[in-house]
C-alpha cells in the first residue's frame, strides 16, 4: 500500500554526515544532563507511601492532585484503581514525616474535600524496593540490547548489527536526556515506554536494511550509496503511513490520557521521532561507513558445472 510514490530516489546519504553531527552533538548533550541533572525518579525508584482511597461515587482525580498541591505533594501520582470509584495515590518520601503521619494527613484534607472518602489501606515502599525495580529496569535495558545485536547478526550481517544498536542506544539516551533536562518524572512508565521505543526503533531499521539487501539483489550497477538512497527513498510511504498512524494513538493518549499517561505518551513520542531519524540517518549512515557491500547481505551461489565448457576444470 502507497500513498504516494517518489520517482527519483532522494539523496540521503548525501548529508549524512551533517545529521550524524547533529545527532551527535544532541547525544553528547544528553549524557551530559544525565550525569549533572539526573533522572527525576518517581516514587517506585525512591521509596514512598501509597494509599488506597474509596469513594461511594465516582472520583475525580483534579479536585484530590489540587489538594494534594496544597500540602506540597506536587510529585504525586494519583490515579483511578480497580473501579472508577477508588483511586490510588503515591505519595514520596517527605522528611521528618512517617508513613502513618502523611496518610493521615493527606486524608484529613481528603475528608475535608469530601467526607465521604475512605481510607482502604496504606502501605510504605521503601528505598530498597526502588532500588531493587532500578536495577531490574537496567537488566532489562541490557537485555533488549543484546537480543537485539543477535537478532540483527544473524537476520544481517554483524556491521548492520552495529549499526542498530547505535541508533537505537541514541534513541534511548535522547529520550533519557529530555526527561533529566525538563526534570520530568522518570516512572516504570516511562521506562516501559524507552523499552517499547526500542523495538520500535529496530522495527524501522530492519525494514529498511530489508530493502537495502533487496535493492543489492535487483539493482547490481547502483553503488553502495545509490542503494541506501534508493532503499530509504522506496519505503517513504510505508513510513508515513504506519509512524503517522501510531503517532496519532500515541497523541490521544498525550492529550486525553490524563496526567497517569502524560509521560508514558510523551515518551514515547519522543522516541517514535527520534526512531524515524536515526534509522535513516544514524543507522544506514553508520552501516555505510562501515563499508557494507553486496556480498555481506547476498550469499555467493557456488557456480554449476558445465560439461560443454571446455574450461571448466575437474572438482577436487
Amino acid at each position: 500500500m502507497e500513498l504516494f510514490r517518489i520517482r527519483k530516489d532522494i539523496p540521503f546519504m548525501r548529508h549524512a554526515l551533517v545529521f550524524n553531527a547533529i545527532s551527535l552533538i544532541t547525544f553528547v548533550l544528553a549524557v551530559f544532563f544525565l550525569v549533572h541533572r539526573g533522572l527525576h525518579l518517581s516514587i517506585e525508584f525512591t521509596g514512598g507511601t501509597v494509599l488506597e482511597v474509596q469513594y461511594p461515587h465516582v472520583a475525580q482525580t483534579d479536585p484530590i492532585r489540587q489538594t494534594l498541591d496544597k500540602l506540597n505533594y506536587a510529585d504525586a501520582q494519583v490515579a483511578n484503581f480497580g473501579s472508577s470509584n477508588s483511586v490510588i495515590i503515591r505519595l514520596p518520601l517527605k522528611g521528618g514525616l512517617s508513613s502513618a503521619q502523611q496518610s493521615d494527613l493527606v486524608m484529613a484534607a481528603l475528608s475535608k474535600q469530601d467526607n465521604t472518602a475512605q481510607l482502604q489501606r496504606v502501605e510504605f515502599v521503601g528505598p530498597q524496593v526502588g532500588k531493587e525495580l532500578a536495577t531490574n529496569g537496567l537488566l532489562a535495558l541490557a537485555f533488549v540490547v543484546i537480543g537485539i545485536v543477535i537478532y540483527l547478526s544473524f537476520r544481517f550481517e554483524w556491521k548492520y548489527a552495529v549499526a542498530g544498536v547505535i541508533a537505537n542506544l541514541h534513541d534511548v539516551v535522547i529520550i533519557l536526556g529530555f526527561f533529566a533536562f525538563f526534570q520530568w518524572e522518570f516512572s516504570l512508565s516511562v521506562l516501559a515506554a524507552v523499552l517499547a521505543v526500542l523495538g520500535y526503533s529496530v522495527n524501522e531499521s530492519v525494514v529498511i536494511f530489508d530493502r537495502i539487501r533487496e535493492t543489492f539483489r535487483r539493482q547490481r550497477k547502483m553503488s553502495v550509496t545509490e542503494v541506501i538512497n534508493h532503499a530509504i527513498t522506496s519505503t517513504m510511504s510505508r513510513t508515513v503511513i504506519t509512524h503517522g498512524c501510531t503517532q496519532m494513538m500515541v497523541l490521544s493518549m498525550f492529550l486525553f490520557g490524563g496526567p497517569s499517561l502524560h509521560y508514558f505518551s510523551l515518551a514515547l513520542t519522543i522516541g517514535i521521532l527520534f526512531g524515524i531519524y536515526s534509522s535513516v540517518f544514524v543507522a544506514a549512515a553508520i552501516a555505510m561507513w562501515l563499508g557494507v557491500k553486496r556480498e555481506d547481505l547476498i550469499k555467493q551461489t557456488a557456480q554449476k558445472h558445465d560439461p560443454n565448457d571446455p574450461n571448466a576444470g575437474a572438482q577436487v
